[in-house]
């Protein structure tokens, strides 16, 4: 029997995401998979049922997990599916590890094997399945947007009969992968850009875009990407030097966020007093506790003059391009132990070993193992 490829609708609200698109399909199709839907688990992305050819198509979510050999999935399944799918079956998608021990061992208990795609070592050869990345250039594009849309200022330059009116400015919080592409398409739009990050490497990247570097003094590289922990000294000199930046620009947008973690609080309740009347404030770490002392996950809040917006599933925005980015981020991690229509996993690779999270009834993650007690 062929491997049988399952996705059904994702149920959190809000989620508009879908990790297959009718072009990927093509791709596990001539691997000799095939493929097993819920009815209209393509809408909210708006693909529609007949935009995918050579499909069995099921009339609801059980359907789908009791049936299928692999599970491709946007968010983590609830229990009840997780409950209906089959042991020894594969399940594959962003699955908050570090969110959830009661679902992790029920992964346990099911004998599935869940890969979380979060968990993706950060080597070269995984560049093409990280769906953190992909889907994190979604979110600081959106988030430009947002800031520009609530401004009530001009992002460019703009000259008309009676003068000049000169450009934003724009302060971006974080150069990681969401924070680049949000100092891109502010300076696309025509704002004018500074940005700030604790790793100095980033100092190099964020000029290559045009913008200018806010320099505190402050250094922390960590490991994985990701910075360090500061000090209290270092938070101190941060918030000294940052304020001052923050009170100049008319937007300022906050990208700090690691996973499995509380996003780092940077920007304090007096930063947010000093600022102009009528700034905007984009804070894309909302759903993990947010950058921003009064910032409110999905909620849009006046604090004096300044607007803060916190807003929630921001690569669903923009379902259809953010659903082939991450359809191609699996499909990318998966094929290569699709053989002659079957799955065949090599645990001796280092990719697919390092993304593990249960396998045989085995938390095989330290890390998660650790941080649940399990």
């Amino acid at each position: 029997m062929p491997l049988l490829l399952g996705v059904a609708s994702e149920t959190l609200a809000g989620e508009r995401r879908l990790p297959v698109v009718p072009d990927v399909l093509k791709k596990y199709q001539s691997l000799g998979v095939t493929l097993q839907m819920q009815h209209g688990a393509g809408r909210p992305a708006h693909y529609a049922d007949d935009t995918f050819p050579d499909v069995s198509w099921s009339a609801d979510a059980a359907g789908v997990y009791s049936a299928a050999d692999l599970v491709l999935c946007v968010q983590p399944p609830p229990a009840e599916s997780l409950a209906a799918m089959k042991p020894g079956s594969v399940l594959v998608g962003m699955l908050q590890p570090w969110a959830d021990a009661e679902r992790v061992k029920l992964l346990q208990q099911k004998q599935i094997t869940a890969f979380a795609l979060e968990l993706l070592p950060r080597i070269s050869r995984a560049q093409s399945m990280d769906i953190l990345s992909s889907q994190a250039a979604v979110s600081g594009y959106e988030c430009a947007l947002i800031a520009a849309d609530h401004s009530p200022k001009f992002f460019p330059m703009l000259t008309y009969a009676a003068g000049t009116i000169r450009p934003a400015k724009v302060l971006v919080i974080g150069a990681g992968v969401a924070g680049l592409q949000a100092i891109a398409t502010a300076r696309r739009i025509g704002a004018q850009v500074e940005a700030y990050d604790v790793r100095p490497e980033t100092r190099e990247q964020i000029e290559s875009l045009g913008a200018r570097f806010v320099d505190t003094g402050v250094a922390a590289a960590g490991t994985g990407g990701y910075a360090r922990e500061l000090t209290d000294e270092e938070k101190a000199r941060q918030a000294e030097r940052l304020g001052k930046a923050v009170a100049q620009c008319d937007a300022l947008i906050t990208t700090a966020a690691i996973p499995g973690k509380r996003a780092p609080r940077i920007i304090t309740a007096d930063m947010v007093a000093r600022m102009k009347p009528g700034a905007v404030v984009v804070d894309m770490a909302a759903e993990s506790g947010g950058n921003v002392e009064g910032t409110v996950a999905g909620e849009k809040t006046w604090i004096g003059e300044v607007l803060v917006i916190g807003p929630t599933h921001i690569p669903s925005r923009m379902p259809v391009h953010a659903s082939e980015m991450l359809a191609k981020n699996l499909y990318n991690f998966i094929s290569p132990f699709i053989k002659d229509g079957t799955l065949a996993l090599d645990w001796e690779d280092e990719v697919m070993a390092g993304s593990c999270l249960t396998h045989a009834g085995e938390v095989r993650h330290a890390g998660v193992k650790a941080a649940l007690g399990l």
